[in-house]
């Protein structure tokens, strides 16, 4: 007797295991991020989640999709543009799953498989651009890879956003000619802005020049900023000639003093006759 009840014992606490078992495997959570995709019998079902949900055990399977966007580092891929230059360049990708069955149901490893078309597809377009087109429109390089690569995956239900090429590695060679191009640019372009400053000078110098013309008192005040300006360094001796209708203010003082009211200009002192029809 003890022995039956020992068997029904173990028997009901097998049982109880197993019911244990099964309804744990029944028993399914997925994240808010993620999906299950419900094989039954090797049947698709759906999709299911996010939370808690029940599956028939040994009947349905599950397989776990995360729907978050993924990060794909493309490695570096050595191509040669279509003006002739061997260039490495390397490039990330983000995609993501917007439809979980097809990501399951019509590739083997969508991840795997996204990642060799986007290195297929770099190649390829690098070898359809130009550098200077990959140097300087990097975004339409950019928005054509993103497209390609969309149209590619989407049978798979992977949707890509955005795909960016990171670093174009150049050959030295390359690189010191596109160096010396640079410095030859910028020569011309100095070059270019000296000769317009010369030519705007000349012609504020060519009105300044119009303006003393029709005031010729004009250039006494010029010597005397000129003056002022150079008497800022003390280390120079200036030889500053004035112009002859100020010495005379001078001389005639002097004169008028001496000769009792007659003037001689300056002009005329050497060799003149005293003039005597003026008195002081």
């Amino acid at each position: 007797m003890d022995e039956l009840l020992a068997t029904l014992f173990s028997s009901l606490g097998v049982i109880v295991v197993l019911l244990v078992l099964l309804l744990t495997s029944a028993v399914k959570v997925v994240q808010e991020y993620e999906r299950g995709v419900i094989f039954r019998l090797g049947r698709l079902v759906g999709a299911k989640g996010p939370g808690l949900f029940f599956i028939i055990p040994v009947v349905d399977r599950m397989v776990k999709i995360d729907l978050r966007v993924v990060t794909l580092d493309i490695p570096s891929q050595e191509a040669i543009t279509r003006d002739n230059v061997t260039v490495k360049v390397n490039a990330v990708a983000y995609f993501r799953v917007v439809n979980p069955q097809d990501a399951v149901t019509k590739v083997e490893d969508y991840r795997r498989a996204t990642w060799q078309i986007a290195q297929t597809t770099l190649r390829s377009v690098l070898g359809q651009s130009e550098l200077d087109e990959l140097l300087s429109h990097r975004d339409e390089i950019n928005q054509k890879l993103q497209r390609i690569i969309d149209e590619q995956t989407e049978p798979w239900g992977i949707k890509v956003s955005v795909v960016e090429v990171k670093d174009v590695e150049l050959p030295q060679s390359m690189q010191r000619a596109m160096a010396r191009q640079a410095e030859a640019e910028r020569e011309r372009r100095a070059k270019v802005i000296h000769a317009e400053g010369e030519f705007e000078a000349s012609k504020q110098l060519s009105n300044a020049a119009g303006v003393i013309a029709e005031h010729p008192e004009g250039i006494q005040l010029r010597y005397l900023q000129t003056l002022t300006e150079i008497a800022v360094e003390k280390n120079s001796t200036i030889v500053f000639p004035l112009p002859i209708e100020f010495l005379n203010a001078f001389i005639r003082q002097d004169t008028d003093k001496k000769s009792g009211g007659r003037f001689v200009p300056l002009s005329d002192q050497d060799g003149a006759e005293p003039d005597t029809g003026r008195q002081a």
